[in-house]
């Protein structure tokens, strides 16, 4: 499966653990199940015209879940760990407060 660029990033991940990672330059993203790493550096650079360093992927295991006697399971996705060379920035991120 041939993935376009545009398609690989989903969102980005909104939490406190991925904001306090902004100070360090390490943006984190939900990514396409099929993306790899080659596939996420080149969307990040392509689309927001930084140079990444390294990436890091990470698989978030679905989780069982319950409301009473109904059982079920929230889906499983992929992550990715950005991290930009110095002095760049990626401009959806900034301005946030943890």
């Amino acid at each position: 499966m041939r993935l376009n660029l545009e398609d690989v990033l989903v969102a980005p991940v909104v939490s406190e653990k991925s904001y306090a990672g902004i100070a360090e330059r390490r943006y984190t993203f939900k990514v396409h199940q099929d993306a790899h790493k080659t596939h996420v550096r080149q969307a990040v650079e392509q689309l927001f015209d930084v140079t990444v360093e390294r990436v890091n992927i990470v698989h978030v295991r679905p989780k069982p879940k319950r409301r009473g006697v109904h059982r079920g399971t929230r889906p499983g996705w992929k992550k990715a760990v950005v991290q930009v060379s110095e002095g760049d920035t990626i401009e959806i991120f900034e301005g946030a407060q943890v």
